[in-house]
């Protein structure tokens, strides 16, 4: 799509939002609609985008499509230079298929094949880098002190290659990490963050299915493109290597330990676990293509109308990227993200057209930000958390929008970590008004929380989770939902097959946009900012935040 293409479609479209209904606005959250928010999703995710990937064609028209929708809003640019454009400084690192990887017990080694047996990336920001190092099995490679949780007690791991699974010892106790709900020590992020503190020179996680929470294809997709970094600086350490085999590549490396892999990973939820040299190197060259790559947010403001308080700020999220061009499957190589987050970025945008359009300013003012390289570990929010428009002491709350179901409307709603904070009645009461439940974290094991937007807010101490809808649809048998969400995951998470279908229902969208909406008004005109409650992992955060000037 030229840019004079783009240029029509957002005069038709203000045409469309502007004048469709052929009657005056109606302002607040009844300007919030279902058609509109196909609308959006339907665009955002056509081919001409092309799956939207950072640093791409399909970034420039995404990102100018959201900047242009945010100014017939009536929404102030609030990025850098006044334009709604937020610059965040990354480096991009793609794995080239010369890339190998081979494990050595005797004098033959074993090589894996790129994708089928295993993804890597090298973190170290290099164009190619050698591995030739001892490997050892740290269980989950966790540490949590307040657990007394060690996986790496008794062993030295500098220059070494530590093997491990995802996730983290199941419980039921919610005060052993967290129960059933998965904490941040069980994210493959933090696997990778902790092998880097103890001076390893690589990760390699063993893929499950029940451990990651998806599929093998899953992460083959994910990994075979571009993978966005924060640019090191001079001397700051980094992994030579961090990757993912399979299931039964796992089962070849741990051999001696187990059986299977159930039963070592039963082994390794032990807390008397401990690391296990494995008696083999691996060995390797990471080859990459290693370039800068600017990527943006898109962020825009409505003033509050208080004096002082509209110093303070609501601020909605929504990530606009997805994985681009990748692997092809039956065919199709463009990964274009209609779900996974057009639909969010989609009840962003018609978000910022309600509140341009209500008759009445709230107190705090009202930030949209459409965050970019989510699914290259949430940088664009993580970028965006620490150049706030607004300082983090002072942001209220913030709603996040993220891969939503366009399947009809249900009567329960999902909005994991909103009892964690001091926003709960006000929550509940809303609930109440729309006539909704507030259904439990369907898959809390899988740690939803610590994989979207929210958690960089949340990091530096905003109140912040994300809204989704319940699994109970109207008009549809018990268990459809639940069934219709795991066929999504399974069958068209992070695939080319995410596309926009014309069948959608996109009603339950439109009354989840309005349910965010009236949350943001309240919280707009509370008298004080809310915060977490006592003993929350993200309390200190927010206490220091607003400890600061």
């Amino acid at each position: 799509m030229t840019l004079t293409r783009l240029f029509l479609v957002l005069l038709l479209t203000s045409m469309l939002f502007s004048c469709g209904s052929g009657q005056a606005p109606l302002g607040g959250e009844r300007e919030i609609r279902a058609d509109h928010i196909a609308a959006h999703t339907k665009f955002l995710s056509s081919d001409a985008l092309e799956g939207r990937e950072p640093g791409t064609r399909g970034e420039t028209l995404a990102t100018e499509y959201i900047a242009a929708q945010f100014a017939l809003a009536g929404a102030k640019p609030a990025g850098d230079n006044g334009t709604y454009f937020q610059t965040v400084p990354l480096v991009g690192v793609t794995s080239l298929p010369a890339t190998t990887l081979s494990w050595q017990k005797t004098p033959q080694p074993v090589r894996m094949t790129w994708l089928d047996d295993f993804v890597a990336v090298n973190p170290s920001q290099q164009a190619s880098v050698d591995i030739d190092a001892e490997a050892v099995f740290v269980g989950h490679g966790i540490v949590a002190p307040e657990f007394d949780w060690n996986d790496y007690k008794g062993v030295d791991v500098k220059g070494k290659v530590v093997v491990l699974f995802t996730n983290e010892p199941p419980s039921d106790d919610p005060a052993f990490f967290g129960g059933k709900a998965l904490t941040y020590y069980g994210r493959w992020s933090f696997k990778y963050e902790e092998a880097t503190r103890r001076g390893a020179a690589g990760a390699i996680i063993i893929h499950t299915d029940p451990t990651a929470g998806y599929g093998w294809q899953v992460v083959r997709n994910s990994w075979s493109g571009r993978n966005p970094y924060v640019k090191l600086e001079a001397g700051q350490p980094a992994l030579a290597v961090a990757g993912w085999v399979t299931s039964g590549v796992g089962q070849r490396l741990l051999e001696g330990l187990g059986d299977n892999v159930d039963q070592i990973l039963a082994k390794a939820e032990s807390r008397d676990f401990q690391p296990v040299p494995l008696g083999f190197r691996l060995r390797g060259r990471i080859q990459s293509e290693v370039q800068p790559l600017d990527t943006r947010n898109v962020v825009a403001i409505l003033e509050g109308s208080d004096p002082q308080k509209k110093n303070e700020a609501i601020v909605y999220t929504a990530h606009w990227d997805h994985l681009g061009v990748g692997v092809p499957a039956d065919g199709d190589s463009i990964y274009n993200g209609a779900v996974d987050n057009a639909t969010g970025c989609a009840i962003l945008l018609d978000l910022a057209q309600a509140w341009g359009r209500s008759a009445t300013r709230p107190a705090r003012s009202i930030i949209f930000a459409a965050v970019a390289a989510e699914e290259g570990g949430l940088r664009g929010s993580e970028y965006y958390a620490h150049h706030p428009v607004i300082p983090a002491g002072k942001t209220a709350v913030n709603l996040n929008y993220d891969g939503l179901l366009p399947f009809g409307r249900t009567t329960d709603i999902s909005l994991p970590g909103y009892e964690r904070t001091t926003l709960l009645s006000l929550i509940e009461e809303t609930a109440r008004e729309f006539k909704l439940t507030i259904r439990p974290e369907a898959h809390p094991e899988q740690g939803y929380y610590y994989r979207s937007d929210h958690f960089s807010l949340a990091k530096v101490g905003v109140p912040a989770f994300s809204l989704d809808l319940g699994v109970e649809y109207v008009g549809k048998p018990e268990g459809w939902g639940l069934q219709t969400d795991e066929e999504y995951r399974t069958k068209h998470y992070h695939q080319p097959s995410d596309e926009f279908d014309p069948s959608w229902d996109f009603s339950g969208l439109e009354d989840l946009a309005r349910f965010g909406f009236v949350v943001g008004r309240k919280v707009a005109d509370l008298p004080e900012l809310p915060t977490w409650n006592a003993g929350d992992e993200f309390l200190p955060a927010r206490e220091k935040s607003q400890s600061q000037p």
